[in-house]
């Protein structure tokens, strides 16, 4: 496919050049269908759907269905929706001027089929990208059947045309949506009344506006969002509707940790100005860790889900507390640390919902959800072979101080007094560098403790 629009400008240069155009579904499958041929992913917009979301959606496209995809928040939902733009035509044709993106070869409104009337084979035509294609609408209560079908404009009553004449329509986003993809988000929360208006979209493939006997035959793909029924008290799919739908997909979170650790990476804001950012991998680790854990929760409200955001949230808001703590000492490098992971509860909080009657107790269950994760990390990724040599290191009662307010460097000192830690940590860090060394150590100590084999005071 070319970037550069084709050439065709008027209705009898489109015919010689022998363009024909298809159904939008037809359209898509046929791409997909050549993806699919060349090895190629649906979309690599997501990550952890390739065995399991994605092989439904593919089949449900090959199948020419309106889809609907079913998971709680924060499950990359929308970005799978808007990704199916690629699978359109780079370019198509459409009446100038059209409201409703006519297809010259078959027009259907009144201003194209008058104009084609008038100017015939010289009817001017314009061709429009496949981002063009694509209209998305956050269902919401006060969504009005004006909104999504169309209505009668005052203003052109008032110019002197009927009430009954089709030019004094004003067109919704679905008929604006022919030709392309039409995606309506939380589709629970759209009105009863204004769901049965959806009704003949999905099955027989046209609208009516208010009394008018017109009918628009719209060419359109419908892709909706929604929670799982027992989440949203706020309204529901009446059944109607959802029969309409062919296919209804499953969404999911990340399955493993480093899926999630992967989204954190490419999603989460992190850049420092005038400072590189070294992330430890286990840092990452309990980071993503910690939203499997509130998964998994019974303190936490699993009806409302916990998102994806919040690993994301937390992974800006660690690296955020590691740059403070290098502003304030001059270290040219941010490296977050195990201390810095207590900057999260802020970031954490407003994202998910707790099954308990006091709102405070937040404040207790977030550190305990990372305690649990940090716990389960250094499990699973850290054998110390000299553990031993490490605690007899604090036998006569030695105390080390750690803290997201304690620099870097001051871990060097400590370290050279405590040889089994300073391997410890070498080995985990992979470097001797300050920032490196003190993120190791502050590691191998908080797992001591999370293991109940070295005491901390807070």
């Amino acid at each position: 496919m070319t970037s550069v629009a084709p050439s065709p400008k008027t209705l009898g240069e489109l015919r010689d050049s022998g363009y024909q155009s298809i159904p939008v579904r037809d359209e898509m499958r046929r791409n997909l269908e050549t993806r699919l041929r060349e090895g190629r992913p649906l979309t690599s917009a997501v990550r952890g759907y390739d065995e399991t979301v994605l092989p439904q959606l593919e089949t449900a496209l090959l199948a020419g269905h309106d889809v609907i995809l079913l998971g709680e928040r924060g499950q990359a939902k929308t970005r799978l929706i808007r990704s199916l733009v690629e699978l359109l035509d780079e370019w198509i044709p459409i009446v100038a001027g059209s409201p409703v993106r006519d297809d010259p070869l078959s027009p259907m409104s009144a201003f194209a089929l008058d104009l084609i009337s008038e100017r015939g084979e010289d009817t001017p035509i314009e061709w429009i990208s496949r981002s063009s294609r694509f209209a998305e609408k956050l269902a919401t209560p006060d969504t009005s059947m004006a909104d999504l079908i169309g209505d009668i404009d005052p203003i052109k009553v008032a110019g002197g045309l009927y009430l009954d004449d089709p030019r004094a329509l004003s067109f919704g986003l679905v008929p604006k949506s022919h030709r392309g993809i039409f995606a309506i988000n939380e589709l629970p929360d759209l009105a009863e009344r204004i769901q049965v208006g959806l009704l003949n979209v999905l099955e027989e493939r046209d609208v009516q506006i208010r009394t008018h006997l017109v009918r628009l035959n719209v060419d359109v793909v419908v892709v909706a969002t929604a929670n799982p029924e027992d989440y949203t008290n706020r309204g529901r799919l009446i059944t109607p509707l959802k029969d309409r739908f062919g296919s209804q997909i499953r969404t999911h979170y990340p399955f493993d940790i480093d899926t999630e650790i992967e989204i954190m990476r490419e999603e989460a804001h992190v850049e420092a100005a005038g400072f590189d950012v070294e992330m430890p991998w286990f840092i990452e680790d309990v980071i993503a860790r910690t939203s499997h854990v509130a998964r998994a929760s019974q303190a936490v409200s699993q009806r409302s889900g916990v998102s994806v955001r919040l690993s994301i949230a937390n992974f800006e808001t660690v690296v955020a507390s590691a740059t403070r703590r290098a502003l304030r000492h001059g270290e040219s490098v941010v490296v977050p640390r195990v201390s810095d992971l207590s900057a999260m509860v802020q970031s954490t909080q407003g994202k998910i919902e707790f099954d308990t009657l006091d709102d405070d107790e937040a404040e207790i269950i977030v550190p305990a959800l990372i305690a649990l994760a940090l716990r389960q990390s250094f499990a699973e990724h850290v054998v110390l072979e000299h553990a031993s040599e490490i605690l007899s290191e604090f036998d006569g009662e030695v105390v080390v101080r750690v803290g997201e307010d304690v620099a870097s460097a001051e871990y060097l000192s400590t370290l050279e007094v405590m040889p089994a830690l300073r391997a410890a940590a070498l080995g985990l860090a992979g470097s001797d560098q300050p920032g490196p060394l003190a993120a190791a150590a502050e590691f191998v100590l908080e797992g001591l403790y999370v293991t109940k084999r070295l005491g901390k005071d807070t």
